[in-house]
């Protein structure tokens, strides 16, 4: 019997957020789509960092008043770059990087190029027994 890979695990469908997106359309945008973070992606569609909920409340926590007018851009609030996988990466190296990382997603690559996302949720439901 073979290990569970991040390719098992992983969501192959990215969704990802432009990094001139202001904090409340991020928001939005995860909220909409039931995720806790995405991937930020530059003008030529290059991933250039991380994005969360978490990012979204420090923000507006900065801000006198969130949702008027001057709000910051996801590029301000994202976190810069991204961690990734390969896909036939083991569930105990996608764990070991998410932990090492302090991070709760990783990109999933196939020579070098992102074929999916996987989070900790992804890896929670390794737990979950189907009755």
């Amino acid at each position: 019997m073979r290990p569970i890979t991040a390719k098992d695990l992983m969501n192959p469908e990215i969704l990802t957020v432009s990094d001139d997106m202001t904090v409340e359309e991020v928001a939005a945008f995860l909220l909409a789509n039931e995720i806790s973070g995405a991937p930020v992606e530059d003008a030529e569609r290059q991933v250039v960092g991380i994005v969360s909920l978490v990012d979204v409340v420090a923000a507006w926590s900065r801000e006198e008043a969130p949702g008027e007018g001057g709000s910051l851009l996801a590029a301000e609030i994202m976190t810069p770059g991204i961690e990734s996988v390969n896909e036939d990466a083991t569930v105990p190296e996608v764990a070991s990087a998410m932990l090492k990382g302090h991070i709760h997603r990783l990109l999933v690559t196939r020579e070098g190029q992102a074929v999916g996302i996987v989070s900790t949720s992804d890896l929670l439901g390794l737990l979950i027994t189907e009755e």
